[in-house]
């Protein structure tokens, strides 16, 4: 049995708690927050009894924990990996799993070094309609264009425009709409298709909080390109698509895909619709407990591999675009 605690109080760890309860060989043993009141508002409302945690580093040195899952600020994700995998934990940590590729590098390291499995939380590619999507990717022959689009306007936007501080638009947490968002339209990218030969971005800076409200980047490769488009000042209403000379793949939602449309040139339209659980985190803490319980050193879904690649290219995109987080000074 595979004894989880949590790390953050957001609703993503409210739902990550919920859809834990699906997954079999695991349990919630502890919530950890930096004040009392809250771990116990978190523990009362969704696992009644359980330990709570205000000191980190004691929850790091907790006997009766085997796996962290981190949802705190992006800035904190990397230290606090490293702590928890210094302690001998597991550790299965929100997109961005740091705030940059040489942080992950380390992450990485740690986590090779201490036979541990570190896995970055992108819940879009375990997902039945992710996969269903690489599976039928071959009827639309040979890839010519794709254009990844997330544009979600910020249910906080409208607080940090009245002059609240929120930390989600302060680049000091290594926040904004590439990491929080675009992040969903680079993986896919990445893991479908490979190293791009050239990335080129621009966006839009916030002069309040620094970080990049919007912005949208083009990926060139030998025989196609295509593009990411994200937002978190601003709302889409188009899917995500993928041409190919023979049709084309609509994606309902990069970041959290449920349904699929195959439209070809002869005309055949197929709506993909495969079953998803409700509890769809339930996917990727599937496997981040498999890959503990086979004894295997990482995932072979979310790999470490496309996660620095991923990180990487995160990181050539933010100094195209003129974002630079402290976390990168250090």
């Amino acid at each position: 049995m595979i004894r989880f605690a949590t790390v953050g109080t957001g609703f993503i760890t409210d739902k990550f708690i919920e859809d834990l309860k699906q997954v079999k060989g695991c349990t919630l043993q502890a919530v950890y927050s930096r004040t009392e009141e809250r771990a116990k508002t978190l523990a009362d409302k969704l696992a009644p009894g359980i330990a709570l945690y205000t000191d980190l580093t004691a929850l790091a040195q907790a006997p009766d924990i085997d796996a962290v899952y981190i949802a705190s600020p992006n800035s904190l994700h990397g230290p606090q990996a490293k702590l928890f995998l210094q302690a001998g934990k597991h550790v299965l940590v929100e997109k961005a799993a740091a705030s940059n590729a040489r942080e992950l590098e380390e992450v990485l390291q740690l986590a090779k070094e201490n036979n541990l499995v570190f896995m970055e939380a992108m819940k879009s590619l375990t997902m039945p309609a992710y996969l269903l999507l690489k599976e039928t990717l071959p009827r639309i022959g040979q890839i010519r264009k794709f254009a990844m689009t997330y544009c979600q306007y910020s249910s906080r936007y409208d607080r940090h425009k009245k002059g609240e501080f929120v930390n989600t638009f302060h680049k000091e947490f290594s926040n904004g709409g590439l990491l929080d968002i675009g992040i969903y339209g680079v993986y896919p990218v990445l893991d479908l298709f490979g190293p791009p030969l050239a990335v080129k971005a621009v966006a839009t800076l916030l002069p309040q909080g620094g970080i990049d409200g919007s912005g949208t980047v083009l990926f060139q490769y030998p025989h196609m390109e295509g593009s990411v488009a994200y937002s978190k000042i601003s709302q889409s209403l188009v899917p995500s698509e993928i041409q190919g000379e023979l049709g084309s793949l609509l994606i309902d939602r990069i970041g959290d895909p449920k349904e699929l449309t195959l439209i070809l040139r002869d005309g055949t339209r197929e709506v993909l619709r495969p079953d998803t659980l409700p509890q769809d985190m339930s996917y990727e803490i599937q496997e981040f407990v498999s890959v503990i319980t086979e004894g295997r050193p990482a995932s072979t879904v979310n790999t470490w591999e496309l996660a620095l690649r991923v990180h990487q290219t995160l990181d050539s995109i933010r100094q195209q675009i003129g974002l630079t987080y402290p976390a990168d000074e250090a």
